[in-house]
């Protein structure tokens, strides 16, 4: 096969056991061959067929982006205006607006007008140099419109240069027509939604919003019941606004993360760690729905939990297509130091999705997944916003900057 060589670069390994933090490697190249990473040497000592002088510039690791709702019709910038002049969300919702509103407009989209719209939002990450990204459903709410978003999510990954990993989050609200009948709602997302999908392989996990507005303990828990009857990994939307036990409920099944987790106590920290679930922070609905309670950083530190950094692009609480955004955010108001949120997007990220095996470092044997960056140091890119520090993404060995022809 023919081999390509990225010259002359500053290697961003995130391996630890290189220099105890970024796994920093300067004056290094990486070899690639058939969509693989079949060397790392000091620069000088290797050749290849096509050879690539970055000159000195970072390589780091493809960002992973573990948790987005980017597939949806619609826009709730109006409401998020009016809120601005003194309307209340819960007056708004009243009216029809809200995640219902999403709802509406998502089962009106048509597949074409869906796909068309995830693809502009998608092309934000590209620019960013985000290589894997979870895309949930959740805003149609029924077989059919889950289905329609979940067909576009893995069509997203089919036609761009990006991999995706996509999640069931039928369990995100109850539908307007089952409106004060969850129970009811949630029997048909057991006995009809989810099994099908699954058995259509349009999805890799399976989320639940377990929340005082949401899904409460014990529905969360039959739904993980009725998943792991089929085999199905779990992940969970849980401590977001409440302390319910969700995030302890998520470990005990083994789940891949537990996402929000703002109100999350010590004995569910425990959990988390005693059962390797990673906790997923989203700092941007933290900032848009300006929370104060932030989540337990100095536990989930003291017990060893890996950190995932996340975007949570979604219509109603965190419009943001960014996860250098994101990355800055979980710092600024989180406490998290530049290294625990590129690790967030790397090592604990890829953990977070169970895609250790081929994203997350710069490893020899490992998919060559990395992107080449114009700037000194890891910091920058999550320090100077809106500076585009990008100039390649290497998705399987194939170097590319932005998205791949529709």
């Amino acid at each position: 096969m023919p081999t390509t060589l990225w010259r002359n670069a500053t290697l961003v390994t995130m391996d630890a056991h290189i220099d105890g933090a970024y796994g920093l490697l300067p004056q290094h190249d990486v070899l690639v061959e058939n969509g693989h990473i079949t060397a790392i040497q000091a620069t000088g000592r290797l050749s290849a067929d096509t050879v690539i002088d970055v000159h000195q510039s970072l390589i780091t690791p493809s960002l992973i982006d573990s948790h987005t709702h980017l597939v949806f019709g619609g826009s709730r910038a109006g409401e998020w205006e009016r809120r601005q002049n003194g309307v209340s969300y819960q007056h708004i919702s009243a009216e029809g607006g809200g995640i219902n509103a999403t709802v509406r407009a998502t089962r009106a989209s048509s597949a074409s007008d869906l796909y068309d719209l995830s693809v502009k939002r998608l092309q934000n990450y590209l620019n960013e140099g985000v290589g894997l990204i979870e895309i949930k459903s959740g805003y149609g709410l029924n077989l059919e419109d889950e289905r329609k978003c979940l067909q576009i999510a893995t069509e997203l990954g089919q036609r761009h240069h990006i991999d995706v990993s996509r999640t069931l989050l039928s369990a995100h609200a109850i539908p307007p027509e089952y409106k004060d009948r969850a129970d009811d709602y949630l029997q048909v997302v057991i006995n009809d939604i989810m099994p099908t999908l699954w058995q259509e392989g349009l999805f890799e996990c399976v989320d639940v919003f377990c929340e005082n507005v949401g899904f409460t303990l014990a529905q969360s828990e039959r739904l993980f019941q009725a998943a792991a009857k089929l085999g199905i990994p779990i992940k969970g939307h849980t401590e977001q606004l409440s302390l319910m036990g969700g995030s302890a409920l998520v470990a005990r099944y083994q789940g891949w993360s537990a996402d929000h987790i703002e109100y999350l106590d010590e004995a569910g920290v425990i959990a988390m760690a005693k059962h390797g679930t990673v906790a997923n922070l989203l700092p941007g609905a933290f900032y848009f729905l300006r929370e104060s309670k932030k989540p337990p950083i100095d536990l989930l530190r003291q017990h060893g939990v890996p950190m995932a950094v996340a975007s949570d692009f979604n219509p109603g609480t965190s419009p943001f297509a960014s996860l250098r955004l994101a990355m800055n955010m979980a710092c600024v108001q989180f406490g998290l130091t530049p290294l625990e949120a590129w690790q967030g997007v790397t090592i604990h990220a890829a953990r977070a999705l169970r895609r250790e095996h081929d994203f997350g470092l710069l490893k020899i044997g490992k998919p060559a997944h990395f992107n080449v960056w114009d700037c000194d140091h890891p910091v920058d890119i999550l320090y100077e916003l809106g500076r585009p520090y990008l100039k390649q993404r290497v998705i399987h060995g194939q170097s590319q900057l932005g998205a791949a022809p529709a």
